[in-house]
């Protein structure tokens, strides 16, 4: 999908519960709109999101956020039969949404989460696939497995422990208590509060930063922050000479040398991503 022009109307994706637009220039915006279901996240939801970002080309920054004051409330799991509720809470958990989370992931430029409202459970998870995010003043956010009786996915709680540590996580995830954006951000769990009626000009204008950026440096510095936290304190020797290839390959890059002009002259610079 090539992004196009910020003038255009939203495009309805999930029959209609994911909407697509781009609010700025090289900013993609993904809104989930399942009022219903407080944003709940079901299969076509999550498959939208995934076919969405492997499709964008020209996009410099996602940003994902939810419609109707809420993010998302989690799994679409409350309305699966009892006697189903084992097969397809696992197929729903286990495939459209790692794809999902693998997809956010994946996208090599920044994404930023904006967070309206309540963020709960797989829809927090969602969040922190993203690489930064801001939410209102007076959100609440949490993880409820403990008051489900339900274990969470080691890739799960190994994001939560790389975001927020092991002693936070523990408080999250075994409390099951909801915290508010202050405390997200004293944790570490969201990188920004601020007024609800400055949400989305807050949002757009992180984006517009991000995606104003060298193409480069984003996602040569994205490709060195995951590989860094997957690593886990080891670097395999392959590994290694590949993140300092990038680095060798930005001194070399004309985007460095525009770089460098631009900033001595106070101007804009002129990014050609070579």
């Amino acid at each position: 999908m090539s992004s196009s022009s910020p003038s255009a109307p939203a495009r309805e994706l999930a029959g209609g519960k994911l909407l697509v637009d781009e609010p700025a220039a090289g900013v993609v915006r993904l809104t989930i709109s399942n009022p219903a279901k407080r944003n709940a996240l079901d299969h076509p939801i999550l498959d939208a999101i995934t076919a969405t970002l492997g499709a964008l080309t020209d996009a410099r920054c996602v940003i994902v956020t939810g419609a109707h004051g809420m993010f998302s409330a989690g799994y679409d799991i409350g309305e699966i039969p009892e006697e189903e509720f084992e097969e397809r809470a696992e197929r729903l958990v286990a495939h459209p949404f790692t794809e999902a989370i693998d997809a956010l992931e994946a996208f090599p430029f920044p994404t930023l989460a904006s967070l309206p409202g309540h963020t709960i459970g797989g829809g927090l998870e969602l969040g922190l696939a993203c690489d930064l995010r801001i939410a209102a003043d007076g959100v609440l956010l949490g993880m409820p497995p403990a008051k489900l009786g339900l274990v969470y996915s080691h890739t799960g709680l190994r994001r939560f422990i790389d975001a927020i540590g092991a002693a936070r996580t523990r408080e999250l995830f075994l409390l099951g208590r909801y915290i508010d954006a202050d405390t997200a951000l004293q944790w570490g769990l969201i990188n920004r509060v601020c007024a609800q009626r400055d949400l989305d000009a807050t949002a757009l204008e992180l984006a517009r930063e991000l995606a104003a950026n060298a193409p480069l440096a984003q996602t040569g510095n994205k490709r060195v922050i995951g590989a860094l936290l997957d690593a886990g304190g080891h670097l395999e020797e392959e590994l290694e000479r590949e993140l300092v290839e990038l680095r060798r390959a930005s001194f070399a890059s004309k985007d460095m040398r525009e770089g460098m002009r631009a900033f001595a002259e106070k101007r804009p610079a002129r990014w050609s991503n070579e």
